[in-house]
């Protein structure tokens, strides 16, 4: 996709962080741009604040770990905008500490989200995107942590969204289909990620006499909270997106600059290595 003025964009997760910055990146290409976000406050004040500038904006409050609530946002979108062109699959959680002391409700919590919200995504706004037979595109959020080794909750679900988005851009290739597919690969961006459970429904809440809390697990939070902030601009990473877009890139690395690649490096080295004995 080359041009994208007139065109429309879905985007999860768009009240703040990596969404907000795709979804100013929308408003700047002139696009028509369907926000959606489970965080309701937030989400009315980006749709406000970007109506101030002028811009064709729907919010639509959605929990992406619900299939019924993005089967409304797709009606939602059609009804008022009659496409979609780009669809953002981008909303996300995190939560670091030992992957054995992890409850069942943090485990159903991160993979509802991260994995099932983009199965949601994929499920219910390719067949329309196909149908339409115009050039269309797919953006699935993974992160740099779905290439390096897997370290917790978090990381295992990008490792699948990467998986996923390879399925899903191989079979529609094959059908020759005019709906193209990419994976986001960002390393640190300023973004509330790591201030996740601010969002976490009730019902998945721990009992917080029973979390385990580690100490090194706690200072590598702060380091990474720490990271997040010195991070790249949302804006910025956007820009390098669209540009990526337009290339009809699969796997983007917004964030090049970053010392990612030995320890991508290091993990395929060690699979080939052993690929190779005997």
């Amino acid at each position: 996709m080359k041009e994208f003025k007139g065109k429309v964009a879905v985007i999860t997760g768009a009240a703040s962080g990596i969404g907000r910055g795709i979804a100013e990146k929308c408003v700047k290409e002139d696009m028509k741009v369907v926000l959606a976000d489970i965080e309701e406050e937030a989400l009315i004040e980006t749709e406000k604040e970007l109506k101030a500038i002028e811009a064709t904006v729907m919010a639509v409050v959605t929990d992406v770990s619900k299939a019924s609530d993005v089967e409304k946002l797709v009606q939602k979108t059609i009804k008022e905008f009659g496409a979609v062109h780009l669809l953002f699959n981008n909303a996300g959680v995190s939560l670091r500490t030992l992957l054995w002391e992890h409850s069942l409700a943090d485990w159903k919590w991160i993979l509802s989200v991260n994995l099932w919200g983009i199965i949601h995504g994929i499920k219910y706004f390719t067949p329309i995107m196909l149908n339409q037979n115009v050039e269309s595109h797919i953006i699935n959020t993974a992160s740099i942590m779905g290439l390096m080794p897997a370290s917790d909750i978090y990381s295992i679900t990008k490792h699948s969204i990467v998986a996923l988005s390879e399925a899903l851009s191989g079979q529609l290739a094959s059908k020759s289909s005019k709906v193209k597919v990419s994976v986001l690969c960002p390393g640190f961006i300023k973004s509330k990620i790591l201030y996740s459970e601010r969002n976490r429904p009730t019902k998945l809440l721990n009992d917080p006499n029973k979390v385990i809390i580690h100490p090194e697990m706690e200072v590598n939070l702060k380091a990474m909270r720490q990271m997040n902030e010195n991070g790249m601009d949302p804006f910025e990473m956007a820009d390098n997106l669209f540009q990526a877009i337009k290339n009809e890139e699969f796997y983007i690395f917004p964030d090049k600059h970053r010392n990612f690649k030995n320890s991508i490096k290091h993990r395929m080295e060690k699979i080939l290595n052993a690929f190779n004995k005997g």
